[in-house]
């Protein structure tokens, strides 16, 4: 029971030293990130509105 305990003091103590070496991201980057992020999400939906259309478009027409 003591051990685990320690471990587990061990782990949050590791845990936050390793989270002070982190390089977080300023506004301006993590802004530019989102936009880039959400501009691809938008074009993949683009994407693939565009192929549901044509694949339904040609079942309908074998169909």
């Amino acid at each position: 029971m003591k051990r685990s305990f320690k471990s587990l003091f061990s782990f949050f103590t590791e845990s936050w030293s390793e989270l002070k070496k982190v390089r977080w991201p300023s506004r301006k980057e993590l802004t530019n990130y989102t936009l880039i992020v959400l501009g691809t999400i938008v074009v993949v939906a683009v994407y693939f509105w565009v192929l549901d259309i044509g694949i339904s478009a040609v079942i309908e027409a074998i169909i």
